[in-house]
């Protein structure tokens, strides 16, 4: 009875070795990619009429977040291209998916120099 228990504990250590090797290198879609699935946290910084980047370079397949933080004056952000919308004090989160120069600009009319606050997110 001994060697019975052994040899279940034996074979439960291997499937949980196993285990834990065979999860190592995959993203969260289950792909394998030699490297862990890391978001890219941008905050971008709006006040009366600029925004602090006038460029945001990213690589193709990375996750990111864009924050919007309000210095002075109300804004939000439209970024072109990836259809998506940050108001202000909050993020969004998405993958870069698409190669290009995708324009950002102030998606509230903040006064004359509203048309000025437009910056790039450039994906390689």
């Amino acid at each position: 009875m001994k060697k019975v228990w052994k040899n279940a504990a034996l074979v439960a250590m291997l499937v949980m070795i196993v285990s834990v090797f065979a999860a190592c290198g995959k993203d969260e879609g289950g792909a394998t990619s030699g490297t862990l699935s890391v978001v890219k946290e941008i905050t971008l910084q709006a006040k009366n009429f600029e925004f602090d980047q006038k460029e945001i370079r990213v690589k193709k397949g990375d996750k990111v977040k864009i924050t919007l933080e309000n210095a002075q004056g109300s804004h939000s952000v439209k970024i072109e291209g990836y259809d998506k919308t940050i108001q202000a004090g909050k993020s969004v989160t998405f993958t870069a998916d698409k190669t290009g120069e995708f324009k950002f600009a102030c998606d509230l009319f903040c006064g004359q120099g509203h048309g000025d606050m437009t910056g790039k997110l450039i994906v390689e």
